[in-house]
This record gives C-alpha cells, sequence and structure tokens, in this order.
C-alpha cells in the first residue's frame, strides 16, 4: 500500500528537518520527503496544520503480562500506547515471572509480534528481582532484551550493582536504574514535607533519591560504563545529573509527566490516585525537572504507565499501589505544560520522546529517513480534549488527570506503514 502524508510540518531531529514537507509511504518503509509531492495510486491523508514527526517512544511502561493480566494486557497496553501516540514501548520485567530467563523473553515476543505497535523489554539485573544474584545478561540479549533495570526496587549492595554495570558493558547493554534508599523511606506513602506533615505522614525524602543517584553516578563514573536513572523528581537529582554530564560521566535520565505537571499538593485532592514512586515532590523539584527537560540534562520523558485496579487504589494512602497509567496522557501533558507554555520547542518535544529513548535504547527507530520503518505519530498542536479515563483503551484507570483539559494529542498513529489510530476526522 502507498500512503502519502501531505502538507503537515516535520520534525525530525535526526535529520534536521523543521518545515512543510510530504512524505511518501510504501510497502511499510519511509520512501520519500519531499517539498511537493504528486502522486498517483496512492491514499492521501491531509495533515495541514499539523506535526508529522517519528513515533514516539516510551521507554518505561508496565505491561503486566504475563501474571497481571487483570491490570493490562500486552494487547490492552499497545492499544492505549497508539491512542497516545506512541509507536514504541518498552516493558518493564516485574511481571509473573519476572522476565530474567530467555523463555519468558521468547514468551512475550511471540505474544508481541501480534500487536499493533513496537514491543521491546528489558530483562532484570537480578534473579527474581531480588537484588543477590545477577542474570545471564548474555543469553537475554541473545534472546532480545534491548537493557536491563530492577525496575521498583534499588539494587542495596554497591558490589552487585558495581559487577552489573561491569557485565552489562560487555554486551551493550544499557542499565536502568529506580534510585531510592530505603532505608531513608519512613513510609511507604508520599514525598516527606510540608503536605505529608499536613497528613500526618512520615513520608519519602528526596535524600532517598538522591544518595541512590550520587551512588550510581560514581559506580558507573569509576567504570567508565553506561548508566540511565529511571523517573527522575527530586531537582538536587537534576543537580547531580548535571555535574556528572559535565564531567564526562556516560549518565542519561528520564522523567515522568506527572514529574514536571504535579506537585505533592495533588495527593489532598486526588488522594491514592496521586501515589507513586517516586512519590509527587515540591514546586521547586517540578521547576527543577522543567529546566533539566529543557537544558538538555534530562535526555527522556518516559511514562511510568503504571496500571492498577481500583481495589489496589482503593486502599489507604499507606497501603495503596504506587503508580498511574500515562500512556494516553503523556503527549497532552508534554504538549500542554512544556511546549505551549514555551519551556521547549516540538525540535526538542521530538528528541525528548522519539529520538533520544531511540539512541539510548539502540533501537532502530526515532527519524523518518528514507528506508527505515514507516514509524510515524501525527499531532494537532491546538485540539482541546479532557481527560477521560473511562475513555482509556488501557486497563488501568488510575490517573489524576481525569477531567483536566489538556492541548494537543496525537491524531493519527502509524505503525510500519499502517494505520494503528485515527482521530483526525472527530477533531
Amino acid at each position: 500500500m502507498r500512503l502519502l502524508i501531505k502538507n503537515g510540518t516535520v520534525v525530525d531531529p535526526g535529520q534536521n528537518l523543521n518545515g512543510k514537507y510530504d512524505i511518501l509511504i510504501e510497502n511499510g518503509k519511509i520512501r520519500g520527503i519531499r517539498t511537493l509531492s504528486i502522486e498517483r495510486d496512492c491514499i492521501s491523508i491531509d495533515v495541514e496544520g499539523m506535526y508529522v514527526v517519528p513515533g514516539l517512544v516510551d521507554m518505561h511502561v508496565h505491561l503486566r503480562e504475563p501474571g497481571f493480566e487483570y491490570k493490562e494486557t500486552l494487547h490492552t497496553g499497545s492499544e492505549g500506547a497508539a491512542a497516545g501516540g506512541f509507536t514504541s514501548i518498552v516493558c518493564m520485567p516485574n511481571t509473573n515471572p519476572v522476565i530474567d530467563s530467555p523463555d519468558t523473553v521468547q514468551y512475550i515476543r511471540k505474544k508481541a509480534d501480534a500487536e499493533r505497535v513496537n514491543i521491546y523489554m528489558l530483562g532484570s539485573i537480578t534473579k527474581k528481582l531480588e537484588g543477590k544474584v545477577l542474570n545471564d545478561f548474555e543469553s537475554l540479549r541473545k534472546s532480545g532484551i534491548v537493557g536491563i533495570t530492577d525496575d521498583g526496587k534499588t539494587i542495596a549492595d554497591a558490589k552487585i550493582m558495581y559487577e552489573a554495570l561491569e557485565k552489562a558493558g560487555r554486551y551493550g547493554l544499557l542499565t536502568c536504574v529506580h534510585c531510592e534508599d530505603k532505608d531513608l523511606v519512613y513510609d511507604n506513602s508520599i514525598h516527606r514535607g510540608k503536605v505529608s506533615g499536613q497528613l500526618g505522614l512520615s513520608g519519602r525524602p528526596s535524600v532517598s533519591e538522591e544518595v541512590i543517584v550520587a551512588r550510581d553516578i560514581l559506580l558507573a563514573e569509576s567504570l567508565n560504563a553506561r548508566i540511565h536513572i529511571q523517573h527522575v523528581s527530586s531537582g538536587n537529582s537534576v543537580r547531580l545529573l548535571r555535574d556528572a554530564k559535565e564531567r564526562g560521566v556516560q549518565v542519561s535520565c528520564e522523567a515522568a509527566p506527572h514529574h514536571f505537571t504535579l506537585t505533592d499538593e495533588w495527593v489532598i485532592i486526588q488522594g491514592p490516585n496521586a501515589k507513586m514512586s517516586p512519590p509527587l515532590r515540591s514546586r521547586k523539584d517540578v521547576d527543577e525537572i522543567i529546566k533539566g527537560l529543557k537544558e538538555g540534562i534530562i535526555d527522556a520523558i518516559a511514562t511510568d504507565h503504571a496500571p492498577h485496579t481500583e481495589e489496589d487504589k482503593g486502599q489507604n494512602i499507606l497501603k495503596a499501589a504506587n503508580g498511574i497509567v500515562g500512556l494516553e496522557t503523556a503527549l497532552g501533558l508534554a504538549m500542554t505544560y512544556l511546549v505551549h507554555t514555551g519551556n521547549i520547542d516540538m525540535k526538542r518535544l521530538s528528541e525528548l520522546m522519539s529520538l533520544n529513548p531511540s539512541e539510548l535504547l539502540g533501537l532502530d527507530k526515532g527519524t523518518l529517513k528514507v528506508g527505515k520503518d514507516a514509524d510515524i505519530t501525527i499531532i494537532d498542536p491546538n485540539k482541546k480534549w479532557t481527560v477521560d479515563k473511562n475513555l482509556f483503551k488501557s486497563k488501568g484507570k488510575n490517573t489524576p488527570f481525569h477531567g483536566m483539559e489538556l492541548t494537543g494529542k496525537a491524531v493519527m498513529t502509524i505503525v510500519g506503514g499502517e494505520v494503528v489510530y485515527n482521530d483526525i476526522d472527530n477533531r
């Protein structure tokens, strides 16, 4: 099939493209990018006034399958991804069984092949996510993982973390880490600050994140190894990362949309639906995250999409599960809070949500170069819409953004030349 995307503003940082072009797609590949196209025997889509960007890539998603299909499946997660403009997603290993063996990787890969977005995997750093015994990274790499993490759990033993970084480097695997010193966590609730005091909670101080960020930066620096800090939430963590990058440490990091939009005060309004790990923090922290995104200290926007049931979230703030869904709100939040506020431009947004995550994980994505897979996201920058959790494709409805009006939305998602989501007719 030949498809022509006409009259859109193409933004592709990988090719330094930012202007009006037509894109010709044939047999699932990009066949041409031209300032003027006159093609016959094509299906044409007019996207005047819209942005055409390389398909969005989310490097931090919890798909819950296998083991927790009552929360999410590969299929429902993929549908949510497509609706949010994501053409590629990377699932975390905290499933049951854990993604710590080639058999589990192959099981997920086989099921993922039937889905309409690209699904990749991170394998666990340690067996069963227990933080004690390193996995066989070589066999996991050969079976198809694109990186490693014990996401949701911090490896407390510095020696094991050191050895993991050393070993991962041999196989070209990016080591992604969740940073929180459990010995500095007073209770499993929210950020330790003014709001936690008002609610009579002891909380989780920012320093519990920062000390592990500092430790893992130093470990990576000592080995000249690559390390990726997941879901940065603290302003001081951004400062540590800035200093490390200036020294030439091979460190990268990501921020989640909730950490550049919401503060811990939202817990008073939303309760457990505003509870996540790491927690929402202060206004100062939010401002530093935004500054880090603007300056290039933070390399990627990743959702940390974490679907839970109403029962999981319906408990008190201490017992309720951590996490919110994010695949269907991430782009709208980034457009509303970053692009429309003038904090970043569309080129930077495409870097954060497509090019950089692709390059960090070694995915052959993130660009619209001729010959590459036709993975494309079309964005209507001025589309106003209201978040309605009841319309989510994901099984998870746990979001603090329900009822919020956003400006900017993915109106078409194309994967391998196939339209997998289309909202253009409803604009």
